[in-house]
């Protein structure tokens, strides 16, 4: 099977989904021959030249994703224009999209003149996004009826597009992100590199995320007043993409918690997983903003390879990326309240996050290693390889 996967967000751009389709893909049988045709991003030509998969790269980042401008329309047909002499290249069975928009649009487009099916996965916001608009209504819902399959990464995402999309559940299939639990793994506690970090012999609750509200950063922050008249040592260490930082600046001087908080940006692999093993404590207090929703969060995976107890918004598909009074806890985030009170509980009971922990690890690599994940989805794929009705060969 050849199929070409056609993602917009792709290593090295930061991006749970992007991280998700690379870690997969690399992963699967030399019976199947992928080809990426992926987002133009800064790094790409270093990150591609060392990459275990063929990668092209388009410029799929749209101002718009609508189609009823002249700008969409413009950025729509150079994009076919390009794929055009991809696909003859190349000649796949099969397009794997990343989302609905733009990908998939572009894939349907490809299907009606050439007969390529595809498949498209489905994160869970982007449909609460196109719900807002009814041209983005219209052109996500024509995505997800030609397509042959819809992929959802979380049982929340498949609900969503089995009763607010009306798909029929015969055409959408189920497929969790995972983790490289060989990576991402528990360590005993490092004086030195806890010093390196910043730490030393601080409480550390972590956040790994983008700063949007979404996410709850700006949630755990209120919160931390609460939470610094029993813990008076906590830090908050923020790492990921500052998109919202002039927000959160705001707030942190407003709540006079500047010594509380240490923000480290976007980090490599390296640092990341030694932030996940020295940290006390994570913390994903995501919740509903508008119609922005947490699909899933690999994040929390990744905490609970590393053998980290995990707090997660009770909101979204999170529920199902921990198991909910084992590994970790689910609670309200619209309020700061219940979130603090929760912090303090466990950074006060060392053994509770402990045992915790490792259940977390011990759950992760049974259910959610990449390795056992590729060999679900060799199967998986062969269903979107069906084709297109009514559609004609290239």
């Amino acid at each position: 099977m050849k199929i070409l996967l056609l993602t917009e967000v792709f290593p090295p751009r930061n991006g749970g989904s992007g991280r998700w389709l690379w870690e997969l893909y690399r992963r699967l049988p030399k019976t199947i021959d992928t080809q990426v045709v992926a987002g133009e991003t800064a790094g790409a030509d270093a990150f591609d030249r060392g990459a275990e998969l063929p990668i092209e790269r388009l410029p799929l980042y749209f101002s718009n994703w609508g189609l009823w401008s002249l700008r969409g329309a413009y950025e729509y047909a150079r994009i076919a224009y390009r794929m055009r002499s991809i696909l003859s290249r190349v000649r796949p069975d099969v397009i794997h999209c990343g989302k609905c928009l733009p990908e998939g649009l572009v894939a349907a487009f490809t299907q009606r003149i050439y007969g390529i099916p595809y498949c498209c996965y489905v994160h869970g916001e982007e449909l609460t996004l196109a719900r807002t608009s009814h041209e983005l209504r219209r052109l996500t819902m024509t995505v997800l009826q030609e397509a042959t399959l819809i992929i959802a990464n979380s049982r929340h995402s498949r609900d969503i597009l089995l009763h607010d999309w009306h798909m029929s559940e015969d055409k959408v299939r189920i497929m969790h992100p995972g983790v490289d639990t060989t990576k991402f793994r528990p360590s005993t506690p490092d004086a030195s590199v806890r010093a390196r970090l910043g730490w030393t012999t601080r409480q550390v609750v972590l956040t790994v995320g983008a700063l949007q509200k979404r996410k709850g950063q700006d949630m755990l922050i209120r919160a931390l007043p609460a939470i610094r008249k029993h813990c008076p040592n906590v830090l908050y260490a923020i790492a990921g993409e500052e998109w919202e930082r002039a927000y959160v600046d705001a707030l942190v001087r407003e709540l006079n918690v500047a010594d509380a908080i240490q923000f480290r940006g976007v980090l490599d692999e390296a640092e990341l997983v030694e932030c996940y093993q020295q940290c006390d404590l994570f913390a994903l207090p995501n919740r509903q903003v508008n119609w922005d929703i947490e699909g899933f969060g690999i994040v929390l995976l990744e905490a609970q390879a590393c053998g980290r107890a995990v707090i997660a918004g009770a909101s979204g598909g999170t529920a199902e990326a921990m198991q909910a009074a084992r590994t970790g806890h689910l609670v309200d985030c619209e309020t700061p309240d219940a979130l603090g009170s929760l912090i303090v509980e466990l950074l006060q009971d060392p053994a509770r996050r402990d045992a915790m922990g490792q259940t977390g690890r011990d759950w992760v690599v049974a259910n959610f290693d990449w390795t056992a994940l590729a060999e679900q989805a060799v199967d998986l794929f062969f269903e979107s390889t069906v084709t297109a009705p009514g559609a004609r060969t290239a």
